[in-house]
């Protein structure tokens, strides 16, 4: 391919990524007024991580004060709520429990009631047998109930927000990964490749594309991107009968929320995300990795069969601190930040990444108008 001899086309504003952040900063800009064009890598919308979530609407309650994750998720969750009832997007409150299992837990326990109510969550302790007349099969000492989270159809999400973005002009150009690009007096120059390579040069660029997101970011020639790391976590279906009527979460560990018990709009069960370091994406589960499912669940559900539990799917977090390191804020770059105008670049938007895209999305809006 001989990039020197194609055209450049001037558009007025590039989304990289069409994953369910991508899709809502697309749709803001255009609701906006701007003129956007949104480039795909894929052949479809949210076929990474938006397709390999939890599908659960947070409240709020784990991330510190006045941080990014903390103030877009309480936002998100009322503004999510909203819309997925004005647009006819199925979703439910089904309220959550989060349980402690010994008094190390309990100590966790009374840390996250303390951070959710200086966010401005809802939270209500429970004794453990408050707890288990709420849930009988549920073991605990301690639980705190989360009247406030929920959960939502993804995929009916992002077709919704992508029918907005479309009505307001939004274009989507699938099979387009961005190669590269460099800044110039004109604006951002995209070297955009699949079936029809060509060259955009763009007034503005964001760039929502989750764990491609730093080498995309240094493609371009931006300052400050960090390093990327993969973070895979696989998930359990449970057949035959579900034991839950609400959300099920055990105090956080390392690198995630725990190994969870939720559920679909269908009623259809399954326990996780794990945690596994992983160097490249590899979206299988290891039926091996069931024996640690089982441990796990047994600390909340002392009933679990192991037959019951069967590989379901897995979903890669895109972190920004490596293994062992204590877990990072959102970060979103703007020019102050990388030196480049009109460019604003997402890094490490893993969970609560669904719940905040609505707040995500205004961010980024006014970091392109400021």
């Amino acid at each position: 391919m001989r990039r020197g001899r194609l055209l450049t086309e001037r558009i007025d504003c590039a989304v990289i990524g069409a994953g369910v952040v991508g899709l809502a900063i697309a749709r803001a800009l255009a609701l906006s007024g701007r003129e956007v064009v949104v480039l795909e890598s894929e052949g479809a919308i949210g076929t990474g991580i938006s397709a390999r979530s939890s599908e659960v609407i947070h409240a709020g309650m784990y991330y510190p004060a006045g941080s990014l994750k903390a103030r877009f998720c309480v936002a998100g969750n009322r503004m999510l709520t909203d819309y997925a009832v004005r647009r006819g997007v199925p979703m439910a409150a089904v309220g959550k429990l989060i349980v402690a299992a010994d008094g190390a837990d309990e100590r966790i326990l009374r840390h996250i009631l303390d951070q959710g109510r200086a966010n401005g969550v809802a939270l209500e302790a429970l004794t453990a047998e408050r707890a288990r007349a709420m849930e009988p099969e549920l073991a605990c000492t301690a639980a705190l109930y989360s009247p406030a989270t929920g959960i939502i159809d993804s995929h009916a999400l992002m077709l919704s927000l992508q029918g907005e973005a479309e009505e307001h002009g939004t274009v989507l150009a699938f099979r387009s990964p961005v190669l590269g690009g460099t800044a110039g007096e004109a604006g951002i120059t995209l070297d955009v490749g699949g079936n029809e390579p060509t060259r955009l040069t763009a007034r503005s660029v964001v760039v929502a594309s989750g764990l491609s997101a730093p080498a995309v970011a240094r493609s371009l020639g931006l300052r400050g991107a960090p390093a990327g790391y993969f973070c895979k976590g696989s998930y359990f279906a449970l057949t035959g009968k579900t034991p839950f009527s609400r959300l099920v979460y055990p105090v956080p560990a390392t690198a995630g929320l725990g190994i969870h018990y939720t559920f679909d709009l269908g009623g259809r069960a399954r326990f996780g995300p794990d945690v596994e370091w992983i160097d490249r994406i590899d979206h299988s589960v290891d039926p091996a990795r069931r024996d640690n499912f089982v441990t796990a669940i047994r600390r909340y559900w002392p009933a679990v069969e192991d037959r019951r539990l069967e590989p379901a799917y897995a979903g890669i977090r895109p972190k920004i601190q490596a293994p062992g390191e204590p877990a990072r804020d959102f970060l979103i770059h703007g020019p102050r930040d990388h030196g480049i105008p009109g460019v604003v670049a997402l890094y490490g938007i893993e969970s609560p990444g669904l719940t905040a895209c609505l707040p995500l999305a205004d961010y980024v809006v006014r970091e392109l108008t400021a």
